[in-house]
């Protein structure tokens, strides 16, 4: 199990959080100006690297803050 640093709560069990994907994702400038295609690799297409990761989680069963964790993909060791 993963042990999480919730910013207001402190270190959780991960079965009180919920994942988000992907962080530090921009929201296009002009989305009624996308293509189909564009729109569709925004909503959908994400990286699946091998390594440190950056993350959304949710403190889903305390706080309910969102917030980002840099996590090792492998080893899935969190960076604090």
């Amino acid at each position: 199990m993963l042990l999480i640093r919730c910013p207001f709560c402190g270190p959780r069990d991960e079965t009180e959080f919920h994942y988000g994907g992907q962080a530090e994702i921009a929201y296009p400038a002009d989305p009624s100006a996308l293509t189909d295609e564009e729109w569709a690799g925004y909503v959908y297409l994400r990286d699946n690297p091998r390594g440190w990761f950056h993350e959304r989680w949710t403190h889903s069963a305390g706080c309910r803050t969102w917030f980002n964790v840099r996590r090792h993909t492998v080893t899935h060791e969190i960076a604090q």
